[in-house]
């Protein structure tokens, strides 16, 4: 299993985690979102308040365990301005970049074309945009589903270079088939 990996940033006082999947594994036994599963947290270092959470994947169906690591970075926006950014490859094959001062989604991008699970992150909602075919619901053999239980991206330790404004990490290319049965 991941280990719990948490991210300090002096100037917000914030302290960045992720949290896990939700269990049972069987999506068909757990309705809802399952809130707070598969979430980036920002607490107050001093007084440990949730100042925001980010769910990635909710009801996740994959076991995409996103806890791995979160970059913090400095750029500048589309208008010149400074901005705190924390960047997270995820084990869905999304790359979110959240402001880490309130949490607010900035981008969600695919980390290849090959990711197939969602079609897209909706930007306004923050929510993923499914493609059923590739759900592990109990009705239903998918085959080809992109990325793997593995995921994308998992335990490598990335790194942002703040000269050259790019972004390092090592990347798995693992997809699965999903066939479901009922034990006796």
């Amino acid at each position: 299993a991941p280990c719990l990996r948490s991210f300090y940033d002096p100037g917000t006082n914030l302290i960045y985690f992720g949290t896990g999947n939700p269990a049972p594994w069987n999506e068909t036994m757990r309705p809802g979102d399952n809130k707070w599963t598969m979430t980036i947290f920002g607490r107050d270092a001093d007084t440990g308040e949730a100042k925001f959470g980010y769910q990635k994947t909710p009801h996740d169906e994959w076991d995409y365990a996103g806890v791995n690591v979160m970059m913090l970075s400095e750029q500048k926006d589309k208008d010149g301005k400074a901005r705190k950014l924390l960047t997270h490859p995820d084990r869905n094959g999304i790359v979110y970049t959240l402001d880490r001062t309130d949490g607010a989604l900035v981008s969600a991008n695919k980390l290849d074309d090959t990711v197939n699970v969602f079609k897209s992150v909706d930007l306004k909602t923050g929510q993923p945009v499914r493609d059923p075919e590739y759900g592990t619901r109990m009705d239903h053999l998918a085959k080809d589903i992109c990325p793997s239980a593995m995921g994308y991206h998992n335990q490598g330790h990335d790194s942002y270079d703040p000269k050259r404004e790019l972004f390092f990490m090592g990347i798995n290319h693992i997809c699965m088939d999903w066939e479901p049965f009922m034990l006796p």
